[in-house]
């Protein structure tokens, strides 16, 4: 019997589906019919009918004062079945609520996707004032602490193909010259922690280390964040080695030896 490749068994209309789906991952909470079709080449009855579908299966829904569709929580509800089986973040719990308690601030995992880093899980800090991590939210590579930790341990074609050549500016404290922000990752790379001083956002601070797994590949990244009046830059130095120690361990609970 020959072997057919896989491709040859793909459903057209399924993966018209979830291309339909995957619009919504970037900067759009809402799109409409003609939108849609425009970026998908689509004509807009093929359109109304993928998401008539989505919709009664409530991965898709519709915002009646708009006309116009977002997702469903049938998609948050798959997400969280997808981050719920993840060994990272089974072993991160655990050591996120006991760096909380140890900095007093709080605490989050994000791993590389959709071309930034996306905070998976957090534990928050106990304090009346505090950073809230957006989960699932896409953060910059480039101006946080997470996405330049990611990058500090990437490879020279890793780092072509996720820098962009005209890096965003976000506030006044953005690095946007490529050389610059090279060679602060060749020092995060040294000291094995990243830190963004108001860099994405004015008035948050955060550290981050890279997690490594048993093939010594980044995995993920786990930072601490607070707003600036209290994470000084004195402060951040304090908290670095806690932020180290922690991600260390975590480290290690995934098979990796330093």
């Amino acid at each position: 019997m020959v072997r057919r490749e896989k491709s040859n068994y793909i459903i057209r209309s399924v993966s018209h589906a979830l291309d339909v789906i995957e619009q919504f991952y970037g900067e759009a909470d809402e799109l409409g019919v003609t939108e849609l079709s425009k970026r998908l080449k689509l004509p807009k009855n093929n359109i109304f009918r993928l998401l008539a579908t989505l919709e009664s299966r409530g991965y898709i829904e519709q915002n009646k004062a708009t006309e116009n569709y977002r997702l469903g929580v049938r998609s948050l509800q798959l997400g969280q079945a997808y981050v719920g089986r993840m060994g990272l973040l089974r072993q991160a719990r655990p050591i996120m609520e006991a760096l909380v308690k140890q900095c007093r601030e709080s605490a989050y995992v994000a791993v590389a996707r959709r071309g930034g880093m996306v905070p998976l899980d957090s534990v928050d800090a106990d304090q009346p004032i505090r950073l809230v991590s957006q989960i699932g939210e896409t953060l910059p590579l480039h101006c946080t602490a997470p996405g330049k930790a990611h990058l500090a341990f990437a490879t020279e074609d890793e780092l072509k193909a996720r820098l962009p050549d005209n890096l965003k500016k976000f506030t006044g404290s953005t690095i946007t010259e490529r050389q610059t922000l090279t060679q602060q990752l060749k020092t995060i790379g040294e000291k094995g922690y990243a830190v963004d001083t108001g860099e994405y956002v004015d008035d948050m601070r955060s550290v981050a280390v890279p997690i490594k797994d048993y093939t010594s590949h980044v995995v993920g990244t786990l930072a601490v964040s607070g707003p600036a009046y209290r994470l000084t830059n004195e402060r951040l130095k304090e908290l670095a080695p806690l932020v180290v120690k922690a991600g260390t361990e975590l480290s290690s609970r995934l098979g990796h030896n330093a």
